[in-house]
């Protein structure tokens, strides 16, 4: 890993790219004060340093016909580590899974699950997320409602004085 040292410009141009991945170069560059040949280098040095990871488009899941949304936690029989990568790669190719967190205490993962139907959704959990290997026990909750969705990272938090230094591989 190296370091990656971030001036204030970085910052706003990392808080205009997450409120706007599809901001022109141009415009990006008027909001954050500078030209656009530098803006557009320092884009690029943060996508190769990365920092930005990639760009992606939101899609409103229940107008597009999924309309469970839930959370699985789920516990396994056995922590080695060969028995989480063994379950990350199993819960990698499930399309059901949106989101895998490994967790620490009582439960091991906490998955975000996305389903067209409340069918397809217990289909999934009765006969391959109960079913999968080294899987102890699973609960589920259905959402309800969500009244905050914040994807990316809090870069309001930082100063725009500050330069903290962040890892990147």
């Amino acid at each position: 890993m190296r370091a990656t040292r971030l001036d204030s410009t970085d910052w706003l141009i990392l808080r205009e790219l997450q409120a706007d991945g599809r901001i022109t170069n141009i415009e990006l560059a008027r909001k954050v004060g500078i030209s656009a040949p530098p803006c557009l280098r320092r884009v690029r040095a943060l996508e190769e340093a990365g920092v930005i990871e990639g760009f992606t488009v939101l899609l409103d899941d229940r107008a597009l016909g999924f309309d469970v949304s839930a959370f699985a936690m789920i516990k396994l029989h056995s922590q080695a580590e060969a028995d989480l990568n063994a379950f990350e790669e199993w819960v990698g190719d499930s399309p059901v899974v949106r989101d895998c967190h490994m967790l620490s205490g009582e439960i091991d993962f906490l998955l975000r699950c996305i389903a067209p139907d409340l069918t397809t959704f217990q289909d999934f959990i009765i006969h391959d997320l109960t079913a999968a290997p080294n899987v102890e026990s699973v609960k589920t909750s259905l959402v309800i409602r969500t009244s905050k969705q914040a994807p990316g990272v809090p870069t309001e938090l930082v100063s725009e004085q500050e330069e903290p230094v962040r890892r990147a591989d």
